[in-house]
């Protein structure tokens, strides 16, 4: 299942909304890019939303 590694973020879902106002289902899958990062003095790969990817560089500058 697609998930971050880091804050839990899955797909949800809701409704297109056509000009008619016609609801047809649809999900939103989050933005998750594996990564390089800095656990405990080594390097693992994990799965992360470029939210979390964008956080943890901060918090690291």
């Amino acid at each position: 299942m697609a998930k971050c590694a880091n804050c839990g973020k899955t797909t949800t879902f809701g409704h297109n909304r056509s000009f008619s106002q016609r609801a047809t289902n649809r999900s939103f899958k989050p933005n998750l890019q594996k990564t390089l990062v800095m656990e405990k003095g080594r390097k693992t790969h994990k799965l992360l939303c470029a939210k979390c990817i964008k956080s943890i560089g901060k918090s690291a500058a």
